[in-house]
């Protein structure tokens, strides 16, 4: 007898060894993955769920919120003793070790207490061939330590969230919406029995597909409801009688489940998921519910006027849209557009965020005349000149569309007209280091020195010129466009983000610009006529890249590689790309009629958000002073009524005395470093010729002066 009770202890003793053993490997077990719903949910701006990141579909309930009848019947049938035990059930355990050795599977099924189910659903395998010794102890040893930190409400709400229950659900209270198409705290006694069944086989107590196994199983856990003594013998012969197929839903259409909006949504989705991993968070494991900017009416319209709309005359479905919309007042991404027409492409290339295109003319204002008249106090009608220009250094000449010149014209009528050569002899006069640190007070900066060349184009995206043309409908202020205005984890924890505005510009540069882009849809001479809006007070330029001198021979006359349109009213800015991913592809190239799909695009997006949005003309700030020239109202920072001696007239091409830079800084290689993206197989050219704009054919020979030009260019204050 000895011999027998020593042996046992020291099989006692081993198996306690082993068991610690196993348990010091045991992996750790997190709040965020016994919650269950690590699912990351993504919400709109009104506060509805527009896309779950992850496979599980599930819909968390709190435990108050959990019927009791519920909670009964789960435990009376999972495990009855689950409120005396302290997370393992030692006779039990034993019995699954014996079953194990001897190669049985007794004691291995229902072996574990609902604590240790909790746990194998949490952090283990479920698969048969991970049922072994090590991994019942590991059970054992996490089950003990989840009970000694969450009660047992706490446990069993886990648990009741955590299972699947067949179809792709997950969860109980999914699965109420899913079977019943209500809620649990709705369910009788007979559909709560018939729920707290299912865990053990989901498939095979499928109501709908099998209501006879889900009657018999449905019945079992009433009787052991019954004996648990938490319902009467009469409660549960009652339910017994119930029709399992009652109130069932009995279709489910795909769409019922998932993400209808998944193809407008996607680029913006993607951007979503960019900025969560750029604040630390997991997507994939962090059960998160992500609140977003995203206005989805607008966004809905955009993606309808890009891929249905066909008065736009896209000209086959190769021809690409990137465009980002932001709330003008607070940098709000309210809608983004990465492409169209791109198929069943879950998070595929964004071109709302590529910076490897060049920005054609939208630079204009940005790099030119922005630093114009922020550091010289240009007034609007400043005299520039637009006569023969040949880079210093070179022997490239830089030409207009029309190949004619203007000779002296304000500031306004060559911003209005988009005329290339007073841009950049406007640039030269503010030198290349002040135009940098204006383009970097909006958000801008570049990896490479910039360069004349870019005064009238530069690689960034349609989300950095949106945000940067922002600051000229609101008066000077810069913010950081964001997609995510607040992130709650799974515990609870709720932090909010909003972009911080910096004064990138004074009021008056702000206002005096907005004023002049005002004729680049009014003016009848101006470059973005299509985009105009009767009524509606916006301001706005357009950008075309012409082909390198390599390629020109190759397409029509005229033709481009890309055009854009970005403008703004007091309430959004919106900037739109479109052109070729393949610009130098036999075919893929804009004709000069197509260069106005990009104001189209604009213009049916702007008219649209017009609608529930207030109509409001920008007032000039206290030191900007009207006045009349030519018929025209001009205006002046008050203190400066002057014009600068005409910015670099012609007499010289060098570099003006505010810019130290040498000649070599023709070549144009800049690009954005913020939300950079290209593909491979789309490739850029920075010759001379390839940043030659197209918007515009007025007349002129060269002869003209600002004289005899200004009437042609009279812009109406509004």
């Amino acid at each position: 007898m000895y011999i027998v009770f020593a042996a046992l202890f020291v099989v006692l003793l081993m198996g306690m060894g082993l068991f610690f053993f196993y348990a010091q490997s045991a992996p750790k077990v997190t709040q965020s993955e016994l919650a269950s719903d690590t699912s990351t949910k993504v919400y709109d701006a009104s506060g509805s769920v527009i896309s779950k990141l992850g496979a599980q579909d599930r819909n968390y309930v709190k435990s108050k919120n959990i019927p009791g009848t519920l909670k009964q019947a789960v435990v009376s049938i999972e495990d009855k003793r689950f409120y005396k035990h302290h997370g393992v059930d030692p006779t039990r355990i034993m019995g699954a070790a014996v079953a194990d050795l001897t190669g049985s599977s007794l004691g291995l099924q229902g072996g574990s207490t609902l604590t240790q189910q909790l746990v194998k659903l949490s952090v283990f395998s479920t698969a048969a061939s991970d049922r072994t010794i090590k991994r019942k102890a590991q059970e054992a040893w996490l089950a003990l330590q989840v009970e000694r930190k969450y009660s047992k409400d706490k446990i069993l709400e886990f648990y009741i969230n955590k299972v699947y229950m067949g179809n792709g659900v997950y969860g109980m209270q999914t699965a109420a919406k899913y079977y019943y198409d209500t809620k649990l705290s709705n369910l009788n006694l007979s559909q709560l029995a018939t729920l707290a069944g299912m865990p053990q086989s989901p498939t095979s107590y499928d109501p709908i597909k099998y209501p006879q196994l889900a009657t018999q199983r449905r019945n079992t856990v009433l009787t052991a409801m019954a004996s648990n003594n938490v319902i009467t013998e009469a409660q549960a012969n009652q339910a017994k009688s119930v029709d399992i197929t009652t109130d069932l839903v009995t279709r489910h259409s795909d769409s019922s489940r998932t993400n209808t909006n998944a193809k407008v949504i996607d680029s913006y989705l993607k951007n979503v998921y960019d900025e969560l991993k750029k604040k630390g968070y997991n997507t994939n494991t962090g059960g998160l519910k992500v609140y977003t900017n995203l206005d989805l009416s607008a966004q809905k319209h955009l993606y309808n006027t890009v891929n249905n709309d066909s008065t736009i005359g896209f000209p086959d479905n190769k021809l690409q849209v990137g465009a980002t919309m932001v709330n003008a007042k607070n940098g709000k991404v309210v809608a983004m557009i990465g492409g169209r027409k791109v198929g069943n492409v879950s998070f595929g290339f964004n071109r709302a965020t590529r910076t490897d295109r060049s920005s054609g003319s939208t630079m204009k204002p940005l790099m030119d005349y922005g630093p114009a008249i922020e550091y010289l106090k240009y007034p609007t009608y400043q005299p520039v000149s637009d006569t023969a220009y040949t880079y210093s250094g070179t022997n490239k000449q830089l030409y207009d569309f029309d190949r004619k010149y203007q000779g002296t014209i304000t500031m306004r009528k060559a911003l209005v007209e988009s005329r290339n050569i007073p841009a950049i002899r406007t640039l030269e006069a503010v030198g290349i280091d002040k135009a940098t640190t204006f383009l970097g007070k909006l958000g801008m900066t570049f990896k490479d020195e910039l360069q004349l060349q870019n005064g009238i184009g530069a690689y960034i995206s349609s989300e950095q010129e949106a945000a940067a043309y922002a600051a000229f409908s609101n008066g000077g202020t810069y913010y950081k466009p964001y997609l995510i205005s607040k992130v709650v984890t799974s515990d609870g924890e709720s932090k909010s983000f909003k972009s911080k505005g910096k004064r990138a510009m004074s009021p008056a540069t702000a206002f005096m610009l907005t004023d002049m882009m005002k004729g680049v849809m009014t003016d009848s001479n101006g470059s973005g006529t299509a985009a105009d809006i009767s009524g509606l007070y916006q301001a706005g330029k357009t950008g075309t890249t012409a082909y390198p001198d390599e390629y020109a021979s190759s397409v029509p006359d005229s033709s481009v590689m890309d055009s854009w349109m970005t403008g703004y009213t007091k309430n959004y800015s919106l900037s739109v790309w479109t052109g070729y991913d393949h610009q130098f592809k036999a075919g893929h190239y804009i004709t000069q009629d197509q260069t106005k799909i990009a104001q189209l695009i604009y213009k049916s997006q702007m008219t649209y958000m017009a609608q529930n949005s207030t109509n409001e003309n920008w007032t000039a700030p206290s030191d900007v002073v009207p006045v009349q020239r030519n018929g025209t109202t001009e205006y002046y920072v008050s203190g400066h009524p002057g014009t600068s001696a005409i910015a670099n007239s012609g007499a010289t091409n060098q570099y003006s005395s505010t810019n130290n830079s040498s000649s070599s800084r023709y070549s144009s290689n800049s690009q954005a470093t913020t939300n950079s993206e290209s593909e491979s197989s789309t490739s850029s050219s920075n010759d001379s010729e390839s940043n030659t704009q197209t918007e515009q054919t007025p007349g002129g020979d060269g002869t003209n002066n600002e004289s005899s030009n200004a009437n042609s260019t009279s812009t109406t204050e509004e």
